[in-house]
C-alpha cells in the first residue's frame, strides 16, 4: 500500500529580502520547509540577496506592510505556517532619531499586531522575533543576559525593548509560543553598503586594486561583538524547535574594537591600514558607545548553539565574496 507524500511544513518570514531573511530562507529550504516571505513591496532591487543565494524562485513572496492585524491573520490562515520569523522593521539606530514614529510602528507596532493575529488565527504558529542588544545600552560593566536591565539610548533601542517586553507579555499572559532572539552584530556579504563593516571591506578591496585612495571612518575605539550571519539563522530555527519558548542572546561572546576590525581587513588584502584610514568627525555618532559583553552560557547550554566563526574568519569570508562579486561585475560589464 502506497503512502501519500507528506506536505512540507511552511515557514513564514517577514522581511525575507533582508540579510537575515535571505540566509534563514536558504537554511529552512535545506531543512525541507516551504517558504512564504513577506516584504513591503516586491521589486527587482529588493530581491538581490535571494538571487545571490539562488533561492528567489523557491520562495512564495507576498507584499505585506504589517500594519493590519486582519491582513496578517488572513495570511496566517491562508498558508498555515508552523513557524513565523519576524525579521522586518527599521534597522538603523542612527536613522531612528529622524524617524522615531516610523521606527516604533515598524518594530513595536508590527510585533504586537503579529501576536494579535496569531491569537485570532485558526492555525497555531510559533513566533521568533528579532531583538537587538541595543536595548541594553552601554552602562553595563558586567556581561549581560536576557534578564539584565535595559537602558536604551535611541528610539530604535527603545522600540526593540518594548517589542521584547510585548513578546514576553503575550507568552506569559496568553500562552503563545513566542520568543525573542536578542541579536548582537552579525555580518555577511549581504549586509547593506551603509553598514560600517561593508564600508571597510569594500574600501580596503578598492584601495588594494588602486581604485580608491583612502577610507574615512568615525570612532575606531568602539567595540562590537561581530558574528557570522549564516550561523545566527540556525539558532533562530533552533529556538522554535524547543519544547518551551525561551529568549536567548545570539552572540559570539567576544568583542572586537573597530580599529582591530580595520587592521585585520587591510592585513588580509596586503596593506597597512594606518596609511589609508583617516578619522572623520562626519561619521562619529554622539551616542555610539560600546555595546555590553554578552554572556552566552545559557545559549550554549540551553539552546545548544554556539557561534564558531570569529572575526578573522568573518573578514576573510566577506573579502572573498566582495572580490568574487567584483570580478563578476567586471566580466559582465
Amino acid at each position: 500500500m502506497q503512502t501519500e507524500p507528506q506536505t512540507p511544513p511552511t515557514a513564514m518570514i517577514t522581511g525575507v529580502t533582508g540579510q537575515d531573511g535571505c540566509y534563514l530562507a536558504a537554511h529552512l529550504i535545506k531543512c525541507g520547509y516551504r517558504i512564504v516571505g513577506t516584504t513591503r513591496q516586491i521589486s527587482t532591487s529588493r530581491l538581490w540577496g535571494l538571487e545571490q543565494l539562488g533561492i528567489c524562485n523557491k520562495i512564495t513572496l507576498e507584499a505585506l506592510c504589517l500594519n493590519s492585524v486582519e491582513q496578517i491573520e488572513k495570511l496566517i490562515d491562508d498558508y498555515k505556517p508552523a513557524m513565523i520569523f519576524h525579521l522586518a522593521g527599521q534597522s538603523s539606530p542612527r536613522l531612528s532619531f529622524n524617524l522615531p514614529k516610523e521606527t516604533f510602528e515598524s518594530i513595536t507596532g508590527s510585533t504586537r499586531r503579529l501576536l494579535e493575529a496569531m491569537q485570532k488565527a485558526t492555525t497555531p504558529s510559533r513566533l521568533f522575533v528579532a531583538g537587538s542588544c541595543e536595548m541594553f545600552g552601554s552602562s553595563h560593566q558586567q556581561s549581560v543576559t536576557c534578564e539584565s536591565r535595559c537602558h536604551p539610548s535611541n528610539p530604535y533601542a527603545v522600540a526593540k525593548e518594548l517589542a521584547f517586553r510585548t513578546v514576553r507579555d503575550f507568552r506569559d499572559q496568553h500562552g503563545l509560543f513566542a520568543c525573542t532572539g536578542v541579536l548582537f552584530n552579525h555580518e555577511s556579504p549581504l549586509r547593506p553598503k551603509h553598514f560600517v563593516t561593508q564600508k571597510i571591506i569594500a574600501g580596503a578591496c578598492s584601495i588594494a586594486r588602486g581604485q580608491q585612495k583612502d577610507l574615512h571612518l568615525g570612532d575606531l575605539s568602539i567595540k562590537r561583538d561581530w558574528g557570522w550571519a549564516p550561523e545566527y539563522v540556525v539558532a533562530m530555527k533552533k529556538m522554535l524547535a524547543r519544547e518551551q519558548p525561551e529568549d536567548f542572546l545570539l552572540a559570539t561572546g567576544t568583542q572586537t574594537p573597530l580599529h582591530e576590525f580595520v587592521s585585520k581587513t587591510f592585513e588580509a588584502v596586503g596593506l597597512s591600514w594606518q596609511a589609508y584610514v583617516f578619522h572623520d568627525n562626519e561619521f562619529v555618532r554622539s551616542n555610539d558607545s560600546c555595546h555590553p559583553l554578552a554572556s552566552v552560557k545559557e545559549t550554549t547550554e540551553n539552546l545548544g548553539w554556539t557561534a564558531t566563526v570569529q572575526v578573522t574568519e568573518l573578514i576573510r569570508n566577506m573579502i572573498r565574496a566582495h572580490q568574487k562579486n567584483d570580478k563578476t561585475a567586471h566580466s559582465t560589464s
